[in-house]
Parts: structure tokens; C-alpha cells; sequence
């Protein structure tokens, strides 16, 4: 035992003289910094540098001292004010708020701040405090006071609720927060200004007026119903548009409808507005559910009305005549609920096939339609008989006899002898305005006005040069003239009915008329000779041939072309002389299938198809072959065809002689010499000049188109003197301005608007080009009217 205590003073003294003892060797500060650090990179030792690096701290401290700062700041911190006060950097300050949150369920990180229960708790007791003082709290007000998201401030004071908040959260609304006397005052307020209430009254008004909260009073509103303790109503539901309508009202307004109903068979929807109803199609529907009622846009009606109507209908339907409902209705239904009643009726009964609707309220039988439709037969009779009189001509197919549809050419009054213009067009080379360019030298113009594509530019060359119109079908009465004869044969029918039964009938009596019209043709044609409606073939031979060396005489003036321009010179003579002589032929053959007409050159590219479907196989290959030949680019290829059409045909081309092509040559050169007299149009005068200097200086005839102008300009560059050919270049550069400034001037005046100072120039230059070309004009006009072969250098 002595000897433990020896041992025991041993130790204590030599621990003693350790104390005191010096240190033999002294780590610095920098060595101590740098074993920590390494110490924590190998993970033996978890602690946290402070911001300013003069300290260490373990992670618990941190959490514990976290836990002391919010206890301190009464249990409410933000992280961002522990990161100051802890000296630590901010990510360990959160990791740590994490951690704490997750061990201790008193605490709660909410937007960034530790929140315990005892903050949570005395938050409650100030909002008893302020509830019990006000009897009303709104969640929204507490958000705003303690700056706290609404859903966690909700869930936390639901859950004080009867604990430490003496109050209830309204069922239908849990952003307020009701107290027992607050509820019991709205609740006595409500059944007392809802008891007094006489007279239908919108609830919002009186939200609005005393301050009620929405959800309490539809609540208890409805309580105090159920239970009887108010007689009343609320109609819309919980809307803005609900109302209340005490009992002592309603039961009065249900007696007046029941009897004006009962009374009168219908009802007015703004006479139930006008007693209070708000909402009278679901009133209707709802009080008279087992009623049979026809709904309408302004009224109800009972379903007695209906069946008068309906008895009225079907007797007027099976009786053949008419009638309108409108008079078998209230006075006060409008045309539209008339229409939409008839309508709804037509339906049910299944008589639209029997009649027709007419004026929305008016019922017309087919039988009374077709009674009108007699009226009109013997006038069609006699019109017809008196325009076949007047030598009008007529396109009849196949196909338009049978479904008697359509007369495809409208009626053309001859004045003149066609014989004689056709021997004089031919002479002069397909006419003056073709031969001369005439209608072509139009087409320069029309092409600058109008944007169009190369197919629109083509078939509008083809309409001027050829002169065709779209058929137009016959028109039997004008629809005023219908009317008068109908209201003298029915005075008795309103003016509404007159009118829409007279645009009816237009077509049915087009239709029927065209069916007399082709009946009195047809057989007026078969009892005149075929002399009479068909051409002899010596006429016929006469006139092809004729426009057949036209267009040899028009080939060797393209010849002197290059490639291009002379293909658009070939394809223009495709398009006009040869589809001349194609219609002649197609319209000799016609004749025997009653498909001539009068005027030639109204037959149309479709037209010729209808008649080739006609045609016999051995008639049909060769024209066709010529009708497809308009469509290419040489001249050569269509003479190549034109033998086999005219063979079948059985006409025989002649070849002109010198003498007869000289003589040709003079009197194309004499049309186009008298149309450049009559003549003061720049562009006509630039193209007959250009086409007359062409004829002059190569003794050839040429048929261009206005777009060719600019070529046969150059080609007589080599031709004639350079002072001609200078003001020709100068003319047409003149023309050019013209057109384009036309044009312009054109556009403008589609775009509403004040013009611009540079629009108002252009249009003084445009004024300017005008009477510049005024000026040359006459000098122009002289290159061909005082030509002499002495002015033009030969080739």
C-alpha cells in the first residue's frame, strides 16, 4: 500500500517537473496551419475555417450555436444574418439548417428562415389577440404582417385553431378566419335583412351594401331555406347574377304566368324579364317541365298554337295553293320566330318535298308553283317562234338536246352580209386590223397596264386577234317582268312572295324555254333546204383557199426573221388565219349536226371538240389533226394537215398566181395605208408604220403581233435611211414612256391617298411624252404615206 503511494508522488512529481520544464523544440504557426490543413484533406479531422481564417469550429458547434442565435432572436433567424454573426461561410450555414431541421421537428426552414414552434405559438396568440378584437382575420393580411408564404401560414394556424386561436376557418374559403360572435352576428343580420326582403333582389347588391362575406351568406342562406326559416328562393346559384326571390313573390308571379299561359297559349321572354325573372328559358323549362312547348328565340308557345299551324300547312299543301303563318300567330311573334316555328313544323311533318318556304313565313305547294309555271307557256311559244324570225343562230349539241341545259350562243342580230366582210377579210389578209396589226398593236398596251402570266398574255392575244366571246345563256323574261305577271294573275299574294317566287322560277323557265326554243329550231331546220343552212363547198373552197394563200404570203415575210422571232411571227399566224380556216371547215361539217352557227370565229376550242365527238371516225382523225396542229409552233406543220381536212371535206385548195399574189400585195398595202389615216393612237401608228416600211422595202407581207414591233424595227435598220430609222427609234422609245406612265398612272389611282411630288412629276412627263408624240406623229405617218421606192434602199 505504501509503495502504490510512493509511486503515485513519483508520477505526480515528475508530471510537475514536465509542466515546468521548457519545450525543447516549438512548432510555429504556419507548420500548425499547414498539419490541420492536411489533417482535413485526409479527412482525420472535421472542422470549419472561419471567413476571416483566424479560426476553427467543429460542425456541432456550428449547429449549436445556430441553435443559441435563434433562440436569442426569440425563434425566428435568416440564414443569411447567421453567416455574419457566425463568421461562417454561408453553404455550411445552410448544410447545418438542413440537418437541424431534419433532427428537431420543432424547427422549420421556411423561405429561407429557422422557424420553431414557440415563434409559431406567440404569431398564433397576437393573431387570437387581433382576432378576437376584429372577429374577422384574413390570411392575406397575415402574409402581408408577417411576411410568411400562405399556404405554411394557413396549415400552421389550422392547426392552433381551437387551441390557442379561438375562432373556425370558413368551409369555402380557408383564407378567413371567423370568430364564434363574429358568425352569430352575420348569421342574425343575414336572416333578418333576407326576412324583410318583398321583392326579388341580386345578392351581390347586397354583399356589396352591408358588407356580407360571400360564402357565410350563400351558406347560410341556403341553411335558413332548407329549414324553413326563410320563404323564399335563389335563382343562378352562387353567381353574380343570383337573386332572392321571397316566396310571397314568387307564388304571385307564378300565378300571372300560369294564367297569361293558360290564357293566351304562349309566353314572351321579356315579359318574365320584366317581372324579375332573370333567367325565363330555364324558368320555362324548369316550372313547365311536363308541358308539351315549342322553345323560340323571343317566345314560347303551346303546343295547340302549333297544331293550327300545322293544320293550316298541310290543308293549303294538299289544296295546292299558299299560305302564311305569320297572321295564325300573336301579333307580337316576330318574322324570326315565325321562320324558325316553320322551319322546326317542316320538319316534323315531312313536307318539303310538297312545298316550298317562301319570305320565312309564307308556304307555297309545288302544285300552286307549277300552275305559275303554266302561265308562261304559250308567251314561250310565241317568243320562241318570233326570234327564230329574226334569223337569230344558235349553238345546239348532242348533249344540250338531250338535257335541254344550256344554248350556248346567245342570239346575234346579222346586219351585215357575211359573205362579202369574209371575201374582203381574206383579200386583205385575214382583215385589216389582223393583216395591219391593227387589234394587235393594243396588245402592247394591255400587257404594260397588266401584270399577267405568258398563258394569260397568250389567250388574251388569241381573244383580241380572233374576236371570240363567251357564250351567253338565253334569258327568257327578266325577273320584273315574271313579277308583273304573276301579280296580275295572283293579287291576292304579298309582294315579299311575288318577288321571291319570280326569282324561283327564272331558271326553271330558262330551262323550259330553251326546251321550246329547240323544239321550234328543230323542227323549222328540218324543213328548210341544206342549201340554207350550210355553205356550198364552192364558197367554201373560195374562202379557204383564199386564207390559205394569205398565210403563204405572211410566211415569207417571217422567213427574213432569225429562229426566235420568226417562230412568234408562225405561232401568231397559228392563232388567227389558221384558226380561221380551222373554224370555216369545222362549221361546214357542223351543219349537218345542227351545230353551225352564223359567225365563224365564235367557235371555240371547246366548241370544235364537241363537234369532233360527233363526227364519224374517218372525218374525225383529220380534224383533229388540224386542231391539234394550232397548238404548235409551225406554220409548216398545220399546211402539212390542212390537205387531209380539207379532203374530207371534199374541197380542193387553188394556187394563186403571180398576178393574183401582186394584186393581193396591193391591197393589203392599201387596207393598212387607210387604217394609218384614220388612225392617231401612238402604238396603232408605230406598228401599221413598222409593218407598211417591212412591206415596202421587201416587197413581202407580214402578220405580227404588237410584241414583235421592237424586231421588225431593227430588221429595217438595214432598210431605210438612217433618219428614218432614227425617228422610228425615237417614236417607239416615246410610245414605251407612254405606256409605262399610263400604267403608272393607273396603279396610283387604285391606291387611295395624297400623291407624292414624285408622282405628281411622272405625271408631268408622262403629259410631256404625250405631246412630244403628238409632234412626231404626222412625220411618222409620212415614212409610209409618202413613200416612194426612191426612199427605201433595196436589199
Amino acid at each position: 500500500m505504501a509503495a502504490d503511494w510512493a509511486e503515485i508522488r513519483r508520477l505526480a512529481a515528475d508530471f510537475q517537473r514536465a509542466q515546468f520544464a521548457s519545450t525543447a523544440q516549438r512548432l510555429s504557426e504556419r507548420n500548425c496551419v499547414e498539419i490541420v490543413a492536411k489533417l482535413i484533406a485526409d479527412k482525420q479531422l472535421d472542422v470549419i475555417h472561419t471567413l476571416d481564417g483566424k479560426e476553427y469550429i467543429t460542425p456541432a458547434q456550428v449547429a449549436k450555436e445556430m441553435q443559441d442565435e435563434l433562440y436569442i432572436h426569440g425563434g425566428r433567424i435568416n440564414i443569411v444574418d447567421l453567416q455574419h454573426i457566425l463568421n461562417v461561410d454561408l453553404t455550411h450555414i445552410e448544410s447545418k439548417a438542413s440537418d437541424i431541421v431534419r433532427s428537431n421537428r420543432n424547427i422549420q426552414l421556411v423561405l429561407g428562415q429557422l422557424i420553431d414552434e414557440a415563434y409559431l405559438d406567440r404569431m398564433a396568440e397576437e393573431v387570437n389577440d387581433r382576432l378576437q378584437e376584429a372577429g374577422l382575420v384574413t390570411i392575406a393580411e397575415l402574409c402581408k404582417l408577417y411576411d410568411l408564404p400562405i399556404d405554411f401560414l394557413t396549415e400552421e394556424l389550422s392547426r392552433r385553431l381551437g387551441r390557442i386561436i379561438n375562432g373556425q376557418m370558413d368551409t369555402y374559403d380557408r383564407g378567413v378566419i371567423f370568430t364564434d360572435a363574429f358568425i352569430a352576428q352575420h348569421k342574425a343580420r343575414i336572416r333578418g335583412l333576407f326576412s324583410a326582403v318583398t321583392r326579388p333582389t341580386p345578392i351581390s347588391s347586397l354583399i356589396s351594401q352591408y358588407k356580407f362575406q360571400e360564402h357565410l351568406l350563400y351558406s347560410f342562406l341556403e341553411e335558413f331555406i332548407s329549414i324553413g326559416r326563410l320563404n323564399g328562393a335563389v335563382i343562378g346559384g352562387r353567381q353574380d347574377k343570383a337573386v332572392y326571390v321571397p316566396d310571397i313573390y314568387s307564388r304571385t308571379q307564378n300565378n300571372w304566368v300560369d294564367s297569361f299561359y293558360k290564357q293566351n297559349g304562349y309566353l314572351e321572354f321579356d315579359t318574365l324579364s320584366r317581372l324579375g325573372i332573370p333567367d325565363p328559358v330555364s324558368y320555362i323549362k324548369k316550372r313547365y317541365k311536363s308541358a308539351s312547348m315549342t322553345i323560340l328565340k323571343a317566345v314560347c308557345v303551346d303546343q295547340t298554337i302549333v297544331d293550327q299551324v300545322e293544320a293550316s300547312v298541310e290543308e293549303a299543301i294538299r289544296s295546292g295553293t299558299w299560305v302564311d303563318i305569320q297572321p295564325l300567330l300573336p301579333s307580337l311573334f316576330s318574322v324570326e320566330d315565325a321562320s324558325i316555328l316553320l322551319q322546326q313544323l317542316m320538319r316534323t311533318v315531312n313536307k318539303h318535298s310538297a312545298s316550298r318556304i317562301f319570305a320565312d313565313t309564307i308556304v307555297v305547294s309545288e302544285q300552286f308553283i307549277s300552275s305559275c309555271v303554266a302561265l308562261f307557256e304559250q308567251r314561250m311559244q310565241h317568243k320562241a317562234e318570233k326570234e327564230l324570225q329574226n334569223n337569230h343562230a344558235h349553238v345546239l349539241t348532242e348533249e344540250d338536246l338531250k338535257q335541254a341545259a344550256i344554248i350556248a350562243e346567245s342570239m346575234i342580230s346579222v346586219k351585215k352580209d357575211k359573205r362579202e366582210d369574209r371575201k374582203k377579210k381574206a383579200l386583205d389578209g385575214s382583215g385589216s386590223t389582223r393583216a395591219g396589226g391593227g387589234g394587235n398593236a393594243r396588245e402592247i398596251r394591255t400587257r404594260k397596264s397588266k401584270k399577267r402570266g405568258k398563258k394569260d398574255e397568250d389567250s388574251d392575244e388569241e381573244t383580241q386577234s380572233t374576236g371570240k366571246h363567251k357564250p351567253k345563256e338565253v334569258l327568257f323574261l327578266p325577273k320584273e317582268e315574271i313579277e308583273s305577271i304573276l301579280k296580275s294573275y295572283n293579287e291576292e299574294c304579298p309582294e315579299e312572295m311575288i318577288s321571291e317566287l319570280a326569282k324561283h322560277l327564272i331558271r326553271p323557265l330558262n330551262k323550259s324555254y330553251q326546251e321550246v326554243l329547240h323544239t321550234v329550231f328543230t323542227s323549222t331546220a328540218s324543213s328548210t333546204s341544206g342549201a340554207s343552212r350550210k355553205k356550198t363547198v364552192k364558197e367554201l373552197q373560195e374562202e379557204v383557199s383564199q386564207f390559205h394563200n394569205n398565210i403563204k404570203l405572211f410566211e415569207k415575210g417571217a422567213k427574213l426573221f432569225t429562229d426566235d422571232t420568226q417562230v412568234q411571227l408562225e405561232k401568231h399566224l397559228l392563232k388567227t388565219i389558221s384558226t380561221d380556216i380551222c373554224n370555216l371547215l369545222y362549221n361546214f361539217v357542223a351543219g349537218d349536226l345542227m351545230m353551225a352557227v352564223e359567225n365563224y370565229t365564235s367557235i371555240t376550242s371547246e366548241l370544235r371538240l364537241k363537234i369532233l365527238a360527233k363526227l364519224p371516225e374517218e372525218t374525225r382523225g383529220p380534224l383533229l389533226k388540224l386542231h391539234n396542229s394550232l397548238n404548235g409552233k409551225s406554220i409548216e406543220e398545220f399546211q402539212s394537215v390542212l390537205d387531209g381536212a380539207t379532203d374530207v371535206c371534199g374541197i380542193m385548195l387553188k394556187k394563186v398566181d403571180k398576178k393574183k399574189e401582186r394584186q393581193v400585195l396591193f391591197q393589203h398595202r392599201q387596207a393598212l395605208l387607210e387604217q394609218v389615216k384614220g388612225t392617231e393612237d401612238p402604238a396603232l401608228v408605230l406598228h401599221l408604220t413598222s409593218v407598211l416600211l417591212f412591206q415596202l422595202s421587201t416587197h413581202h407581207m407580214l402578220h405580227a403581233p404588237g410584241r414583235c414591233v421592237p424586231q421588225v424595227i431593227s430588221f429595217l435598220s438595214s432598210k431605210i435611211s438612217e433618219d428614218q430609222y432614227k425617228l422610228l427609234v425615237k417614236y417607239q422609245g416615246l410610245v414605251v414612256k407612254q405606256l409605262v406612265g399610263q400604267h403608272r398612272k393607273s396603279k396610283e389611282d387604285e391606291d387611295s391617298g395624297e400623291r407624292s411630288n414624285l408622282e405628281k412629276d411622272a405625271e408631268s412627263d408622262v403629259e410631256a411624252v404625250r405631246k412630244e408624240l403628238q409632234e412626231l406623229t404626222p412625220f411618222v405617218k409620212d415614212l409610209v404615206l409618202k413613200a416612194r421606192k426612191t426612199s427605201v434602199t433595196e436589199e
